[in-house]
């Protein structure tokens, strides 16, 4: 069996499957829950500074269901833990006492200022947890006070937090990137900047999953009123993946180790971020859906897909993928690949035919014979190559896209004749 154990920012695991800071993760009883179906580490539910008490809304919860999918997307509008910060200090200290193998990182956010992070790091390293995760990510709620994202948008005050925490602490510390942002290489740097062991990302993105046409408002609704909330689940994978893509291409971060997150259900999701870069990967929606069972799951397949590829740790694939990550305008525009449609497992439902037809080039013939029997053929010098007809047709392999060598060397767009740039 592979070694699946991970270290990330000098924390250890013994998996890389992380539960994020979220429900999951906000009392003693859900943690050791985990800890005792097999996950690695887990991110303790963010926390705030004493004070007046956190107050959450009801309801918190919305979702995007898609063909059939129930929570293609997650929508939620909770903030950070509502517990008193004593009791999860206390329980804190009980679970890595209990866990001494796994990962245990807590969530921090509190107002900006430099008191008020000393003041709760010195409350936190006496738990004797791992780690410590800034929340710069929070897209709700807690921005409106000054926190959260609207620290994460400004990579100024990024820096200067992470500074001040790597002054107050000793505990490797994670700054937790939000996606609300156009740029992310630039929070990141600021990160990196201001001496981050490590990023984690994505937070959620801002979103309204959908409007109750009956009552005129967003969901969730909290008496017939609606607001933004963070989006998360299966729907913001690929945003993730190309932001830790950008992260870890990055030449100023390329050496900063990232916590990935974002629509991580199965082992080849985790797979996916691992082989650009990440230390470890954080996993909220998923077990919220399917519960903490689906580690075994995680932990299998990732077990079984290595032994197959003949990867002994994890390390023989992490990053494996950032060199084939590039820009559009260095390509090979001469590359050439053709639709093939395999006529002995077609079952004749025309997908292909008419979104190529209707919306694409054209290229694909549609005939019957005297038998009714349709058939469709790729019309090879109309064909551009674009997928569409292999994303859309429902039987696995029966379109492939095949190469043609046409002869022609690489070139790119940098040396192309028609770059005005050029």
């Amino acid at each position: 069996m592979a070694d699946l154990s991970c270290k990330i920012a000098g924390i250890s695991s013994p998996n890389p499957f992380w539960l994020a800071s979220a429900p999951p993760t906000d009392k003693r009883y859900n943690v050791e829950r985990a800890f005792e179906a097999g996950w690695g580490g887990v991110v303790w539910k963010t926390l705030g500074e004493d004070g007046p008490p956190i107050v959450n809304v009801s309801s918190r919860y919305g979702s995007v269901d898609f063909n059939g999918q129930r929570m293609m997307g997650f929508n939620n509008i909770e903030l950070i833990t509502d517990r008193p910060l004593q009791i999860n200090l206390d329980e804190i200290t009980a679970v890595k006492k209990a866990w001494p193998d796994r990962a245990l990182v807590v969530s921090l956010m509190v107002p900006c200022t430099e008191q008020a992070w000393k003041d709760i790091l010195k409350k936190v390293e006496q738990t004797g947890c791992d780690g410590v995760e800034l929340n710069f990510g929070c897209p709700h709620g807690m921005s409106e006070r000054g926190m959260g994202a609207a620290v994460g948008q400004v990579p100024e005050y990024i820096q200067e937090v992470t500074e001040w925490c790597k002054v107050h602490t000793d505990l490797p510390v994670f700054v937790k990137l939000t996606p609300n942002i156009s740029d992310i290489r630039r929070p990141a740097r600021a990160a990196f900047d201001g001496g981050a062991d490590a990023v984690s990302l994505i937070n959620t993105i801002n979103s309204i999953v959908s409007i109750d046409l009956d009552i005129m408002a967003p969901t969730p609704t909290v008496a017939g009123k609606g607001v933004h909330g963070g989006y998360c689940g299966p729907a913001v994978k690929p945003i993730a993946l190309s932001m830790v893509s950008e992260i870890a291409r990055d030449p100023h971060t390329r050496n900063l180790p990232i916590s990935g997150i974002g629509g991580i259900g199965d082992w080849r999701d985790a797979a996916e971020y691992i082989s650009l870069g990440c230390g470890s990967v954080q996993v909220c929606t998923a077990a919220m859906r399917y519960g903490f069972r689906i580690i075994d799951d995680m932990v299998d397949g990732l077990n079984n897909w290595m032994d197959e590829k003949g990867y002994a740790t994890l390390e023989d694939f992490r990053g494996a993928a950032i060199p084939n990550v590039t820009d559009w305008q260095y390509l090979d525009l001469n590359y050439k690949t053709i639709a093939a449609i395999d006529q002995e497992t077609c079952i004749e439902c025309g997908l292909c035919h008419i979104t190529c037809e209707d919306t694409s080039h054209q290229a694909i013939s549609a005939s019957k014979d005297e038998n009714g029997k349709r058939t469709y053929t790729v019309i090879d010098e109309e064909c551009v190559g674009c997928n569409l007809c292999y994303l859309v047709c429902p039987v696995p392999k029966c379109i492939s896209m095949n190469e043609v060598d046409n002869g022609l060397p690489y070139l790119n767009w940098t040396e192309h004749p028609n770059n005005p740039m050029k």
